[in-house]
């Protein structure tokens, strides 16, 4: 949604709020509130009607005038009203909006919906419930990314194919199981096999990659007495195995609510907007940095058009925030994606608190 001379960065929107009168906050804050509202320009005339102290239409004419100088709204054709830009939808998010607290009714909505899909579920459940949760309740598309380092080891098994190779058989706490041959030292026997699964299930079952590892670390010289060295062997072979298994797989990513991005298309630049959003949503490379923008941040982020990394070539708004583990490391990040057009008092908090219930469900 930028302009036609392309929108400025503000970098320190106290200042600017600062530069600007009454008056010309005033018409500026009207002008985006009815953007959110309807998605149409703001005319000088029906912007001399709102005011209570007389100001004529010329009057405020000059004042759009000044905030387009400014970079911060823009005439979308000749004689038209005004539209924020994406640098003034920044400006705005920045100063003037203000973020409420949900209702006892949503927080209990969001409870209920996360805890259902937690009650025995896998992981991959409780995110893809978010993913669907958010996209229903802000009617955009609902995003939620993780990193694979949360996945946690429910059961692994050696299973002999010959002599000097063996399967390697992984299964997470989502479902998700990984294979993967591996040759066996001379003289592994079959009990040998069963001994180090045994030592791996009993002590580092439940737990994640990085846990296991501290844990490995701690048990270290235990392990040297308890085990002979064929079985030492394999118990590293299989947290080997654990370890490539993430780091092939950066993350899990879930898109829901495509179909909300077509409605209310007004006009084929809007389709093509969507179009290219449709495009980038698919870089799974691109999505998985959601978790990279949440790390820079402690709470929720927004990203408004071309400050948005991601989704910058569609002028999109995203809205994500961090869930946490319970060392709060930040183990992933979930949001939505969506026109500059929203509804962002009501939104920032959904996102924020579905963010800390799914943490909590991981938690437990």
């Amino acid at each position: 949604m930028a302009g036609p001379k392309g929108p400025r960065s503000f970098e320190h929107a106290g200042e600017l709020l600062s530069d600007l009168d009454m008056r010309s906050r005033a018409v500026f804050r009207l002008i985006v509130e009815n953007f959110l509202a309807t998605g149409e320009p703001l005319g000088s005339r029906s912007l001399s009607r709102v005011f209570s102290e007389n100001l004529s239409a010329a009057t405020i004419r000059n004042v759009m005038s000044d905030l387009e100088h400014l970079g911060l709204v823009f005439a979308p054709h000749t004689s038209a009203g005004r539209l924020p830009t994406e640098a003034g939808m920044r400006f705005f998010v920045d100063s003037f909006l203000e973020i409420g607290d949900l209702s006892e009714d949503d927080r209990r909505s969001i409870d209920a919906q996360v805890r259902a899909s937690g009650d025995g579920r896998t992981v991959e459940t409780i995110l893809t419930e978010a993913s669907h949760l958010l996209s229903g309740l802000t009617r955009t598309a609902g995003l939620v990314a993780s990193s694979k380092r949360d996945i946690r080891l429910r059961q692994i098994e050696f299973v002999r194919l010959e002599p000097a190779k063996a399967l390697v058989v992984i299964v997470g706490d989502n479902g998700g199981v990984e294979n993967r041959v591996i040759d066996l030292p001379p003289g592994t026997t079959p009990s040998s096999l069963t001994e180090a699964a045994n030592y791996l299930n009993s002590r580092i079952a439940g737990l994640t990659l990085g846990e296991a590892r501290s844990r490995m670390e701690r048990l270290h010289n235990e392990a040297r007495a308890e085990l002979d060295a064929l079985v030492q062997r394999m118990v590293d072979a299989g947290l080997a195995v654990w370890a490539g298994a993430q780091d092939r797989d950066p993350g899990r990513i879930i898109v829901s609510g495509h179909a909300n991005l077509l409605a209310d298309l007004k006009a084929q630049e809007d389709l093509a907007r969507v179009q290219q959003l449709f495009g980038e949503l698919e870089e799974r490379e691109s999505l998985i940095r959601l978790l990279d923008l949440a790390e820079e941040g402690e709470g929720v982020r927004i990203f408004i058009g071309a400050d948005n990394r991601l989704f910058s070539q569609s002028g999109s708004s995203l809205i994500v925030a961090p869930y946490r583990d319970e060392n709060q490391r930040v183990i992933g990040a979930l949001g939505i994606i969506g026109p500059t057009r929203l509804n962002y008092a009501r939104i920032v908090p959904m996102i924020d608190y579905t963010a800390e219930v799914v943490g909590r469900m991981l938690r437990r």
